[in-house]
């Protein structure tokens, strides 16, 4: 058997209903589409969502909460100075380096330094943001930042 041989067997499909072909057949007349109203015209294309003029469910609901648009949220990669104290004395850390070491997981992401821990080391850190308190305890061990 090959596959240009193959073919459904006998009685096993059915030709398409053929409407409109004079009352005897069943489907003439009205077609099965009832006496008036919408569905029985031309062209008719109802929404899945349409409730036939009632007040529509979505409609109906009370809205809460904010309508935020998700894209236009600038999301930030957290970074505690705890976590800096695995690197050596001097070192500049920018976000590349925070990637190569599997701190940080977004290849391109915004980078935000914040003041969880202590720092017992003096670098210089790159990053897009800086709490207060990082700021505070990066500077007071010596070190510097640098907003990118």
């Amino acid at each position: 058997m090959k596959l240009n041989e193959l073919k459904p067997s006998k009685n096993s499909t059915r030709g398409r209903k053929r409407v409109g072909r004079g009352e005897s057949s069943g489907w003439g007349k009205t077609c099965g589409r009832g006496h008036k109203g919408q569905k029985s015209r031309a062209g008719v294309s109802i929404p899945a969502w349409f409730e036939g003029g009632q007040m529509p469910l979505v409609r109906r609901l009370p809205k809460r909460g904010p309508r935020r648009i998700a894209h236009k949220r600038i999301e930030y990669e957290i970074v505690n100075i705890q976590t800096l104290n695995h690197f050596d004395n001097g070192t500049t850390i920018t976000p590349e380096v925070l990637q190569a070491a599997g701190i940080t997981k977004k290849r391109d992401g915004k980078i935000k330094i914040l003041g969880e821990g202590n720092l017992e080391k003096q670098l210089t850190v790159q990053g897009h943001r800086f709490s207060k308190s990082a700021v505070e305890k990066i500077e007071s061990t010596g070190g510097s930042i640098e907003v990118i």
